[in-house]
């Protein structure tokens, strides 16, 4: 906080005049509160995990939010993928996609693409299958703003269709992750895909996993708003420190 100093003249008698500092503060605006905010791909992450990581992985979304910074080193992988199913390649795309990428990502590219060929081929005749839009949703779990971003649709014969989000990390996902994942996606399905499916696609592995019929609702409502309202908590504890 700063002290500008103000120069002020006060009379004396008829002929002199003063010089009197008088200090007053300077108040500075506070830096905007960042609301507590998670796309699906950061709430799954962290509901995974457990004691002091979660913490840890919040403070890293937030100072991502803060900065406005992220990298989805996937998103070629992603447009290949797509370009397969919508004209019908039978993988052609992914196969080169690899030679597309800078070298360092070259690696990743390779431990994937084979499992996103081996889903690409669960599919189906290619002839029989296309590309449905899809939308995002903002998704208000307890207290906390959560994107919901599915990667594609898929539309098959018959006008079946399946909203997919696709899994890329080194382990297989957790079932927090799937229940979580597929529950927020079905939530939100009227605004993602209408009448469509959740699915979600291990990529390296090429397993793809549905929502579980005998799943309780309102269990996994109750737990995800406990995780959310942790999550906001953290997220304030952060801003605070």
């Amino acid at each position: 906080m700063s002290y500008p100093s103000i120069r002020m003249c006060v009379r004396k008698g008829l002929l002199t005049c003063g010089e009197i500092n008088v200090t007053t503060p300077v108040m500075s605006n506070p830096a905007p509160a960042i609301p507590p905010y998670a796309t699906m791909l950061g709430f799954t992450r962290y509901v995974a995990r457990t004691g002091p990581a979660k913490a840890t992985f919040v403070g890293g979304l937030r100072r991502q939010r803060e900065r406005r910074t992220g990298f989805n080193p996937h998103s070629q992988l992603v447009k290949a993928l797509k370009a397969d199913i919508a004209f019908r390649t039978g993988g052609s795309y992914l196969e080169g996609v690899t030679a597309l990428v800078k070298d360092r990502w070259k690696p990743l590219y390779e431990a994937v693409s084979a499992g996103a060929l081996t889903y690409l081929t669960s599919l189906g005749a290619p002839d029989e299958v296309g590309l449905a839009q899809t939308r995002e949703a903002i998704a208000t779990v307890g207290p906390l703003a959560v994107k919901i971003n599915p990667h594609f649709g898929i539309r098959y014969a018959g006008n079946r269709r399946e909203a997919v989000r696709l899994h890329f990390d080194e382990q297989p996902p957790t079932p927090e992750v799937i229940t979580a994942t597929l529950h927020l996606m079905t939530r939100h399905m009227d605004q993602i895909l209408p009448s469509a499916e959740a699915v979600l696609v291990d990529v390296r592995r090429g397993v793809t996993y549905r929502r579980d019929p005998a799943a309780k609702t309102a269990d996994i409502e109750r737990w995800l708003a406990g995780e959310a309202a942790a999550f906001s908590s953290m997220w304030t504890t952060t801003t605070a420190a």
